[in-house]
């Protein structure tokens, strides 16, 4: 079947949902106003539960099936938090907070949750429990790993939890699933060198830590190139140099940060160890110091092979089964549902909002999610309850 008829019903609704949270984004652990709308939202649905204040700003809804009584129970998660990126689409619900916007799609996450959650509240056909979960501060500050640390898993006993995210460079409406590895794991790279300021004419009486940082730079992409087994994946990147204001000045102080990726835990392990070496030694050769940190921040998001088929069907019935496709490979990016993952059997789905390779891509200021693909996501969440749960 294609989208259900009736979450279609309410297209414009949602849209306008989604709209309303684009044009007042809240960064990671400030989603107050988004999580009092989802907590209304949920209310107003008559879910039979709705828990507020796990994780801060998190949220979940209860939503029991009519079916026969059942303690079986599954989890969808979306997330809600927004960048700190100064929107540039020009929309006419642009982000109203300056230096902030929604240039992930979480609006639009949080969105095809609530609107499968309105469906399944109306029509609760299925049997057992679900729990849609509103998670905080996906960005960077584990707000997944803190929701499980709190006790998502003992509070809300469920078999398998569920994760989506909208991906521009995949066709609109298609389906992309994997199993196992999907997304990698990150750390954020630190590096701060302290030299000798001096006259840039008189580079002999100081010690430059600008040289020293652009040798450390060179040389850590040796890690990856002539470490890493050439079939195994890993990325070693400096994105940030900061040192000295003039032209004609040694700074004392060089600042660089970075990002590392990998999904063996045995490449992580090579990728820090290398990159403290690297880092220290080269310094220390040219008489300087630096201090030098690899700070993991997220784990591969690898999905369960039996969750991972078991949305395969539900995608098919709302796609087609020429639109639901397995990724050849997965995306270096990360994601914190890893930590949901690693707590409890799962799987994370994408699905294509349709943009061009010219067009902007996640976490562009012209970046804004394609509303179009709403109720095809939030029937797939609905489609994957009434199978996962069926009535009995």
């Amino acid at each position: 079947m294609p989208v259900i008829n009736r979450i279609a019903d309410f297209h414009a609704e949602m849209t306008a949902w989604r709209r309303d949270m684009h044009a007042h984004p809240e960064l990671a652990f400030e989603e107050v106003r988004t999580s009092g709308v989802v907590a209304a939202k949920l209310r107003e649905f008559s879910c039979d539960e709705v828990v507020t204040g796990i994780a801060r700003t998190g949220v979940i809804g209860v939503i029991r099936g009519r079916g026969a009584a059942s303690d079986r129970a599954i989890g969808l998660r979306a997330d809600m938090d927004a960048l700190p990126i100064l929107e540039e689409t020009g929309a006419s619900y642009a982000s109203k907070t300056a230096g902030t916007m929604h240039a992930c799609g979480h609006d639009g996450h949080t969105t095809m949750l609530l609107g499968a959650a309105k469906y399944l509240a109306e029509t609760r056909n299925f049997s057992g429990t679900v729990y849609v979960i509103f998670q905080p501060a996906e960005e960077n500050f584990g707000g997944g790993n803190v929701m499980v640390q709190e006790g998502l898993f003992t509070r809300f006993p469920m078999e398998r939890v569920f994760g989506m995210h909208n991906w521009p460079g995949i066709p609109e409406g298609v389906f992309a699933w994997r199993e196992g590895p999907i997304m990698a794991a990150v750390a954020n790279l630190e590096i701060d060198i302290t030299g000798t300021g001096a006259h840039g004419a008189m580079p002999n009486q100081g010690n430059d830590p600008v040289v020293v940082a652009a040798h450390i730079v060179t040389a850590l992409q040796s890690i990856v190139a002539r470490n890493v087994e050439p079939v195994e994946a890993g990325v070693i990147t400096i994105g940030s140099i900061q040192g000295g204001q003039a032209y004609n000045v040694i700074p004392e102080s060089v600042a660089l940060r970075g990002t590392a990726r990998w999904f063996l835990p045995e490449v992580g392990d090579l990728l820090e160890r290398k990159f403290l070496e690297i880092a220290t030694g080269i310094a220390a050769a040219f008489g300087v110091k630096a201090e030098a940190r690899f700070l993991r921040a997220y784990p591969a998001t690898v999905n369960e092979p039996a969750a991972t088929q078991a949305t395969i069907p539900a995608a098919e019935a709302v796609a087609g089964a020429g639109k639901v496709l397995p990724m050849p490979k997965p995306t270096m990016g990360g994601e914190d549902f890893a930590f949901m993952l690693n707590a409890c059997p799962g799987s994370y789905i994408m699905l294509g909002a349709g943009r061009g390779a010219g067009d902007p891509q996640v976490h562009n200021p012209k970046y804004d999610f394609n509303d179009a693909i709403l109720p095809v996501g939030a029937s797939y969440w609905a489609t994957l309850v009434e199978q996962s749960l069926p009535r009995r």
